[in-house]
């Protein structure tokens, strides 16, 4: 699957907000954010125009696609998939976004970024159900278990995630156990979950031109 290997730093600057991209560092004096508060490029600090309806609607879509790390076209699929779905629309594309595997370790705290999270289980550090699951965008079911694989524990990162394992708070649609080092799907999120800045009702309205 295709990923985005550019400075994601930029992407941050681009969206005008935290994504979260680099873990710790996001969280200290160096986040590019805090340094540097506008626009990447040559042109990044000179007034802009007011932005149109769609240039407001494209970029509430980048935004939600780069804080999941999802490409164009795998975006458009989870889209179509929620247009789908009963319910709204906008709901059901950050329902199943925020079901994505790699979102679910990052939420469970075994990984400090989505980015990290992917890389991990690209890399096959996690079970889900016993069974070793290497494809970040797996979709979770109620009742699953993902844990981290038995041989992995032993690995410098892995130690030093499962140290800190516990600190962050875990959403309420999941359950951890950090002496185990295992969570537990026990509901599928629903939008109340979902704490991010994202207006997904722009998002609907730029697909549906």
């Amino acid at each position: 699957m295709a990923r985005y290997t550019g400075p994601v730093c930029r992407l941050c600057r681009r969206e005008g907000m935290k994504l979260f991209l680099k873990g710790e560092r996001c969280y200290t004096g160096k986040c590019a954010i805090d340094r540097r508060a506008y626009a990447p490029g040559q042109h990044g600090q000179a007034r802009g125009k007011k932005p149109t309806e769609y240039g407001l609607q494209l970029r509430e879509k980048q935004k939600a696609r780069r804080l999941y790390g999802v490409m164009e076209k795998q975006f458009q699929h989870y889209f179509d998939e929620a247009a789908r779905r009963k319910g709204v629309t906008g709901e059901n594309l950050l329902v199943l976004l925020e079901r994505r595997l790699d979102n679910v370790i990052f939420h469970l705290g075994f990984a400090t970024s989505r980015p990290e999270a992917r890389q991990l289980v690209n890399h096959g550090h996690f079970t889900v159900n016993g069974r070793r699951v290497d494809i970040p965008s797996y979709s979770v079911r109620v009742g699953e278990v993902i844990a981290v694989k038995e041989g992995s524990k032993s690995s410098p990162r892995m130690k030093q995630i499962l140290e800190n394992l516990g600190t962050r708070t875990v959403p309420g649609w999941l359950s951890l156990d950090a002496n185990a080092a295992a969570g537990t799907v026990v509901a599928l999120p629903t939008r109340e979950d979902i704490q991010l800045p994202i207006q997904e009702h722009l998002i609907v309205e730029k697909y549906s031109r």
